[in-house]
């Protein structure tokens, strides 16, 4: 079932982070938009890491997960709050978790899916913000 931007904008501004992060990365494309709402809160460095799996409509363009650009930031050491926009399968945040072992901390969050931190946990609904 569909979800206004109302009811995602109300889950942004509802959930409670338990964790204090030193910056947030965005696997780009899908989590660039819900990293931006979170930073509004959190007012932490962001960070984009380009993994890809599926095109525009969601069907798998590779058989896992690829990086396409070289992490450019430093890491190590640091607590991240790993965003995307669904997390289904887990496997684009597993290969992002990989990347980043260094870090001190991962946490995962997701508009839709299983993550430490999620709006939603249910079938696929198309997002708000996509046109």
């Amino acid at each position: 079932m569909a979800k206004t931007m109302e009811e995602v904008m109300e889950r942004f501004r509802t959930i409670e982070f338990h964790d204090d992060f030193d910056m947030i990365v965005a696997i780009a494309n899908g989590g660039i938009v819900p990293a931006g709402i979170i930073n509004q809160r959190l007012q932490k460095e962001v960070h984009l890491l380009h993994i890809n799996l599926r095109d525009e409509y969601q069907h798998p363009k590779y058989d896992a997960p690829k990086l396409l650009a070289p992490v450019d930031f430093d890491f190590k050491d640091k607590s991240i709050l790993l965003v995307d926009d669904r997390i289904k399968s887990g496997s684009t945040i597993r290969l992002a978790c990989e990347l980043l072992k260094e870090a001190r901390l991962i946490k995962t969050f997701a508009v839709n899916g299983t993550a430490d931190y999620a709006l939603f946990d249910e079938t696929c609904f198309k997002f708000p913000w996509i046109v």
